[in-house]
């Protein structure tokens, strides 16, 4: 996805850090072309001098966090024997002295670097280095979140064009037409339990119109499973809580209620909790039935 886009992530995760810390100033961007750190974010800054600065690997100690792939501090920057001092100059503009820099590193490849430093001349500590290692990684999952979110939605376009043989769109009901829908349910199911997972408001917003309108064509034209018990003939106007969708979305593509928890980020009993609720108001006696009244209501495709 575009830069722009992939950088909210960095930029939530260093107001986490900053709240976390207390540190004055936290600072980071994301690898361009794979080579080269552009510092595009900045909090708590009192000059614009980081701002935009382009960072090479090995140079600097964010380029050396880089090349080494793993966190990198100083005490103080503009003595440190162990960094290059290409960037000495807006370092000192914004007053730093001890710095740290932490690598994000997405499937054993660098994608971008978190700084947080101090005006002054004092040791980080093992609590700002824990955080900011973290907050590196709330931003890895966020950018492997992102990755999946695509695949899942290309997926679904993928299903959803007519594939020269008869089959043509799911609700056609043509020869392939079971096959796709089991390909999309489940990618509506992936993308559901992504969703709450992405920082962005925009692309979150955006993968959960995508499901409004999976779940909207097959409670419309979808195929039917028999077994749905009477209290489900309601259903239609049932009104289910996001949570509660996403773990009939994710108990619909077989996971059992430990798979579900470990997908959502829930505990075991809360997902237990809201498979209940969500059965009560369908008025299912089973899992399956609960699945089935839920696609009946056009909460599921």
């Amino acid at each position: 996805m575009p830069e722009r886009t992939e950088a909210v992530e960095i930029r939530t995760a260093l107001v986490r850090l900053r709240r976390a810390t207390g540190l004055p100033v936290v600072f980071g961007g994301l690898l361009q072309d794979g080579r080269r750190l552009r510092i595009a974010e900045l909090n708590g800054a009192r000059s614009t001098a980081l701002h935009g600065l382009a960072v090479g690997t090995g140079n600097g100690l964010g380029g050396r966090a880089v090349a080494l792939a793993r966190p990198c501090a100083v005490t103080d920057y503009a003595s440190a024997r162990h960094i290059s001092h290409e960037y000495d100059g807006p370092v000192a503009v914004e007053g730093l002295r001890s710095v740290v820099a932490v690598p994000v590193v997405v499937r054993r490849r660098v994608r971008g670097v978190l700084y947080g430093g101090l005006r002054e001349s004092s040791p980080l500590g093992d609590r700002i280095l824990d955080a900011a290692v973290a907050a590196a990684r709330d931003v890895e999952q966020a950018l492997v979140a992102r990755g999946e979110a695509r695949e899942a939605l290309v997926r679904v376009a993928e299903a959803w064009e007519p594939d020269g043989d008869g089959a043509g769109r799911p609700e056609d009901g043509g020869t392939g037409a079971p096959a796709v829908w089991e390909e999309v349910r489940a990618a509506h199911g992936e993308l559901r339990a992504l969703a709450p997972r992405i920082a962005d408001p925009v692309l979150r917003a955006e993968l959960l119109a995508v499901c409004g309108r999976l779940a909207a064509a097959g409670g419309s034209g979808g195929p039917g499973v028999p077994g749905v018990p009477g209290g489900a003939q309601g259903a239609g106007r049932c009104t289910l809580t996001p949570r509660e969708v996403d773990v009939l979305a994710t108990v619909a593509s077989g996971a059992t209620n430990a798979g579900a928890a470990e997908r959502l980020g829930l505990r075991p009993e809360t997902v237990k909790g809201y498979l209940r609720s969500a059965m009560r108001k369908l008025g299912a006696g089973t899992r399956g039935q609960a699945v089935v009244a839920a696609r009946r209501a056009g909460l599921l495709p």
